[in-house]
């Protein structure tokens, strides 16, 4: 079991970004929101029912724009609600331009053991393409702070994709980036998403599919040639340091939600459902400061319990056990064979051995069409 938390605010939203995020208010919308949380994570307990927890995540939004002793006072909260096992990853996402908010030594007092941040190139003009307010000077200052606090673990994101990127470009931020020796790397390609500023403007330049596939090709391999193993469709890590908190999505793991838009996945006697909170922080706000209820609930159906879980799972380079599958969503292995009949005719999955599936080199490049096998009629 998970717990992800989300801190809807940014100094400005992304012209690509398509997360519940929200411009920034003041500090006293701030503390509002603050108190909400609280609130939502003592009845988020109540669905933890005493199981520890493997892994925190603070998303967002900007969560670094929280002050150290903001997010002390949330993680102080988790520790009193939940128990934590004892190697638990609690992870805050930062963006450059504004980590130097709350120091990370203070952050790391808190109780944030990894960071993730939002690097997404090491060229200003891409930056700046982008929406982006940090420039790459701070990319480096930020993680150079990040090692003074003695925090070891932390991935960068990366995009790939970008408007006038060609393949020199695109390898020049991986360069930049590995230089910086995270831990892991996200690595994904810019897309245009319906209800973002490039979806209703998309911006010149964009690679058509072929370049694209050619960036990917080569980053591929600079990232496996430095020693980052690709685990998952945009995800690289050295020394096995995977994201626990993000293996346990794509491996149908349970996760409790608190916060604006949170999503959350649980399973208990009554079986497997998904939950949400109001995405609009305001409402939310609202709703739990009156004692209303701020959670809606569904139970998850045998053909959506499928896809869901072939959803996430084959976006795992490595695949998954048919024990895993049976145990996560109650189905049968003999269920799963059925239903693999079509994607293994069309050379997108294989067994890697018995009772393993695993995306072929093909599903990989294709993983939609993989995906999509498994949607319900």
């Amino acid at each position: 079991m998970s717990l992800y938390i989300h801190l809807p605010w940014c100094v400005r939203t992304w012209p690509y970004c398509d997360f519940n995020s929200h411009v920034a208010g003041s500090a006293t919308l701030r503390a509002r929101y603050l108190d909400a949380l609280l609130v939502d994570l003592q009845e988020e307990a109540k669905r933890a029912a005493g199981r520890p927890l493997l892994s925190v995540f603070l998303g967002g939004g900007t969560p670094s724009l929280f002050p150290a002793d903001e997010i002390g006072r949330l993680l102080d909260a988790v520790r009193i609600n939940f128990e934590l096992a004892a190697d638990a990853e609690v992870t805050m996402e930062a963006n450059p331009g504004t980590i130097d908010c709350g120091d990370p030594a203070g952050y790391r007092e808190a109780g944030i053991n990894r960071f993730s941040i939002g690097a997404q190139s090491f060229s200003d003009q891409s930056l700046r393409a982008l929406g982006r307010i940090h420039k790459v000077a701070d990319i480096i200052r930020s993680v150079s702070e990040v090692r003074a606090a003695g925090i070891t673990s932390f991935n960068l994101d990366l995009m790939y994709g970008l408007p006038g990127q060609e393949v020199a470009a695109a390898m020049a931020d991986i360069e930049r980036a590995i230089e910086l020796h995270p831990a892991h790397i996200s690595w994904y390609q810019l897309t245009l998403e319906p209800n973002t500023v490039f979806w209703a403007r998309p911006p010149a330049g964009m690679p058509d599919n072929d370049l694209a596939a050619e960036i990917q090709h080569h980053g591929q391999a600079l990232l496996l040639e430095h020693g980052y193993e690709q685990y998952e469709v945009s995800a690289y890590a050295r020394n096995g340091r995977y994201c626990v908190h993000n293996l346990n999505y794509w491996s149908f793991g349970d996760y409790l939600a608190a916060g604006a838009g949170a999503h959350g996945k649980l399973s208990d006697a009554a079986g497997i459902r998904r939950y949400a909170k109001p995405a609009n922080p305001f409402r939310y706000m609202d709703l739990q400061e009156q004692g209303q209820q701020v959670t809606e609930s569904r139970p998850l159906n045998e053909a959506e319990l499928l896809f869901e879980f072939m959803l996430n799972a084959v976006r795992l380079t490595a695949g998954f056990e048919e024990s895993v599958f049976a145990a996560r969503t109650g189905l049968s292995p003999d269920h799963l064979r059925r239903q693999l009949r079509v994607p293994i005719e069309k050379g997108l999955i294989a067994a890697r051995q018995i009772g393993i599936w695993q995306p072929t080199e093909l599903g990989q490049r294709f993983l939609n069409d993989l995906q999509a096998a498994f949607l319900p009629d």
